[in-house]
């Protein structure tokens, strides 16, 4: 049956309210369940005297503002060759709209109808961000593995049945295969969203038992955008000492997402969170996600400043210098984006034109990263 979640500001309590026709409201009330030991096995079958078994698993997907692709990702999910009644899925609307709240009523209708897996439906009123819409979804679940993906992929039929069956034991968290096709030369953009598939630890396809997300306190709200929130949570199941494994049968397609020209300058924004990662796991950090400080990045803004500085001067040797080194780490920069991506004029003339504009506002937000979380990071 489908419901709405409602969550206070404090998320203490947790309004279930059944719904006629879909959405309408009702009137009970859910609470918290206790979680269960860390290395409980997982019993994916049906209960051996045929009686409905406990929910097994519970996939959390949080959106904002595109239905399209979470149409797409919910008709996935509820044709898991899984027992319906073993899985829920849990749709957290991190800017809750009515096309969204549409798009899960309609799947909610369907599967209760074909008896297929609840389909719950929660607005999040904030705070906001992946980190906390994930948080809303798995403090609200009733299984006791949480699965979480993104309302952009597509799960194999089997995702859900492989992903569970890799918990022996002395398992805590899983993490699945992502496949994001490409049959063309990729842009820079195309080339960098593709390096999900051999990423150490995604949202996009991990599996965590809940007990381990109650002991860490899920996601660290503070990571704001779709950056570094997964990272965070993966060092901090290695400093639980938690067994992690991969299982490559537990699939989940990733198709690209067309992006617009200079799409670049927008994700630049989101190297703030860097910071943060680094301040809290700088060990880590340095290992897993980059060795050195950018001092490419540094050089080239250095440069460009003493370049400007000078320039009103009658320095002219400075001025000159500095330029040169200026447009020679850029250039250097640009050629690197374009070594193994697409040379079609118009991509070209947007990595001439982005090389020159990132580095300085990588350094800015990363300065703004610094200051805001008080750590000294470069």
């Amino acid at each position: 049956m489908s419901k709405i979640i409602a969550f206070d500001r404090n998320r203490k309590n947790i309004a279930a309210e059944h719904t006629d026709r879909g959405l309408q409201a009702g009137g009970v009330v859910m609470r918290r369940r206790n979680g269960v030991p860390a290395v409980t096995p997982i019993n994916i079958g049906t209960s051996q005297d045929g009686a409905t078994a406990s929910i097994a698993a519970s996939i959390v997907v949080p959106t904002r503002g595109r239905p399209q692709l979470l149409n797409r990702c919910l008709a996935s999910l509820v044709l898991q060759s899984f027992e319906p009644d073993r899985f829920e899925i849990i749709i957290v609307d991190d800017g809750p709209s009515n096309d969204t709240r549409e798009v899960v009523a309609g799947w909610a209708a369907h599967t209760e109808e074909k008896g297929g897996p609840q389909v719950t439906y929660i607005p999040s009123m904030g705070p906001h961000g992946p980190a906390a819409a994930r948080n809303h979804g798995w403090r609200a679940a009733r299984g006791t593995i949480i699965a979480f993906t993104d309302d952009d992929t597509i799960a194999r039929a089997d995702w859900l049945r492989n992903g569970l069956q890799a918990f022996a034991d002395n398992v805590h968290a899983v993490c699945g295969r992502i496949v994001m096709p490409l049959e063309h030369t990729p842009t820079d953009y195309e080339l960098d969203a593709k390096n999900l598939e051999t990423a150490e630890f995604v949202t996009a396809n991990c599996f965590c038992r809940k007990k381990v997300l109650e002991d860490l306190g899920g996601f660290d709200e503070r990571f704001r955008f779709a950056w570094r929130e997964d990272s965070d949570l993966h060092f901090r199941l290695l400093d639980y000492q938690a067994n992690i494994v991969r299982e490559p049968n537990a699939v989940m397609m990733h198709p690209i997402r067309p992006a617009g020209w200079g799409v670049s300058l927008q994700q630049v924004k989101k190297v703030q969170f860097d910071a943060l990662l680094y301040k809290k796991h700088p060990t880590l950090y340095r290992r897993k996600i980059r060795g050195n400080p950018r001092w490419d990045f540094y050089l080239t803004v250095g440069a460009l400043l003493v370049m400007l500085v000078s320039l009103p001067t009658d320095a002219k040797g400075v001025t000159v210098l500095s330029g040169l080194v200026w447009a020679f780490m850029t250039g250097r920069f640009c050629v690197q984006r374009l070594r193994k991506t697409s040379k079609a004029p118009g991509h070209v003339l947007e990595m001439v034109v982005t090389s020159a504009l990132i580095p300085p506002m990588a350094v800015f937000w990363r300065a703004v990263g610094a200051f805001r979380y008080k750590v000294g990071f470069l």
